[in-house]
This record gives structure tokens, C-alpha cells and sequence, in this order.
């Protein structure tokens, strides 16, 4: 096993065990780790944009202040079971960064940079997004909002408060979630499953739920709805919500 000296950004690094390091403050942009663990670590301050991270476990870790911006992982667990407790993630930068078939399940995320982050059949369940900020100020009068959660577990997932406007969404689960308050206006939530989702006070209005599990969604308790996209076969659903008794022609 290689010291934490030999820890070098760009470098290329497969089945570590790296619970002993120390990663604070370390510069390790672009270096690829796969097959590697961490077990209670503390990434403080760590510059880890562009990595890359393969198949890696970690357990019970806390990214605070980190520079994960362009980082990439790919089949990682950051799940205990055990404790029944997920990664933290506070006061950092997810930019751009990729998660593709993760476990995320229980993370918490707060206060940190999450513009035009992407999440792929992820599992997020019960995760916690917490005033993580999906928006990028361009100009004094544009801003960009921009992620990503594409056929993901969101189930009882806190979305509440979130800026998603013109987000995708698609396919995802979002069971039980939730959805208070959250700005989902022109989201792409064709195919969700939005069964006892929380949704006092989403703003839904231009978003496309075509396809979604509508059941119980309330309309009148929504922040938004003009324009929202349904099909025909969901208007029963939608209708019965507001507890009208649906008859057939």
C-alpha cells in the first residue's frame, strides 16, 4: 500500500483501503481511485475536482468545504447499513459532478453548490438536500437552474424548499417524499412515481407529469399548476384528489 505521499493528483490508484489517510486539504484533482475504501473519513477541504471513482465503498464519511466539481463515480457506495446512515456532504461544490448506479441512500447534502449536478439510477432514499443550490447566477438578471435525478430512488427523499425549475426528473421515484415548497416549474417529471409524495405549496406549473403515478396529488394545495401536462388517463386521479365523484358516460 502506497503512503499517503504517493497520493498524487492525476494519479491512478485501484483496490486501497485509505481509512488512515489524512485527505485534508489534499490537492488530488483528476485522480481515479478504483475498487478503494474509506471508513470514517474526514475530507475536509479537499480538492478533488475531475476525479474519477470506480466501484469504491464509503462508510460513514463526511465531505465538508470540498471541491468536488467534474467528479465522476460510478457503481459507489456511500451507504452504512448498519448504522442506517449515509454520506455528508456540507458547504461544498458539486458542480457538474456524476453519479451513476450509487448508493446514496440517507446522504445528507447541505449548503452546497449542486448547479447541473447529475444523478443516474442512483439510489437516493431518504436523502436529505438541504438549501443545496441547483442555480447559477449568469447575470444580475439571469439565472440558470440545472440538474439532473434521471430514473433514480428518491423515496422519502427531503426535496423541501428545492430549486429545481426546468429540471429533469424522469423515471424517478419520489414515493413519499418531500416535495413542500420545492420550485418543480417546467420539470421533466413524465414517469415519476408521485405516490404520497408531500407537495403543499410545489410550484408545478409547465411541468410534464405525463406518465406519472398521480394518485392523491392535490391540486388546489399546490404552489403552481397552470400548464402542467397530463394525460387523459390521469385526470381520474387528479380529479378524485379533489373529491369528486368520477362517473363513466
Amino acid at each position: 500500500m502506497p503512503e499517503l505521499a504517493e497520493l498524487e493528483s492525476g494519479g491512478s490508484y485501484d483496490g486501497l483501503d485509505l481509512s488512515a489517510y489524512d485527505f485534508g486539504e489534499r490537492d488530488l484533482a483528476d485522480i481515479k481511485l478504483t475498487g478503494c475504501t474509506l471508513t470514517d473519513g474526514q475530507l475536509s477541504a479537499v480538492m478533488l475536482q475531475g476525479a474519477r471513482f470506480v466501484e469504491c465503498r464509503f462508510t460513514r464519511c463526511r465531505f465538508a468545504h470540498a471541491d468536488l466539481r467534474e467528479a465522476v463515480f460510478v457503481r459507489c457506495n456511500f451507504a452504512d447499513p448498519d448504522s442506517h446512515s449515509g454520506v455528508q456532504i456540507a458547504f461544498s461544490q458539486l458542480d457538474q459532478a456524476r453519479f451513476e448506479a450509487c448508493d446514496l441512500s440517507f446522504a445528507d447534502i447541505e449548503r452546497t453548490s449542486a448547479w447541473s449536478v447529475t444523478f443516474k439510477e442512483t439510489n437516493l432514499r431518504g436523502a436529505r438536500f438541504h438549501r443545496a443550490d441547483f442555480a447559477r447566477t449568469l447575470s444580475a438578471k439571469t439565472v440558470h437552474t440545472s440538474a439532473a435525478f434521471q430514473r433514480c430512488n428518491l423515496e422519502l427523499c427531503d426535496l423541501s424548499d428545492a430549486g429545481l425549475r426546468g429540471c429533469d426528473l424522469s423515471g424517478s421515484s419520489l414515493r413519499e417524499a418531500d416535495l413542500t415548497d420545492a420550485d418543480l416549474e417546467g420539470a421533466d417529471l413524465s414517469k415519476c412515481d408521485l405516490f404520497q409524495a408531500v407537495t403543499d405549496g410545489a410550484k408545478l406549473a409547465g411541468a410534464d407529469l405525463r406518465g406519472a403515478q398521480v394518485s392523491g396529488l392535490d391540486l388546489l394545495a399546490l404552489g403552481s399548476r397552470d400548464g402542467m401536462k397530463v394525460t387523459l388517463s390521469q385526470q381520474q386521479d387528479l380529479l378524485s384528489a379533489l373529491g369528486l365523484d368520477i362517473y363513466a358516460d
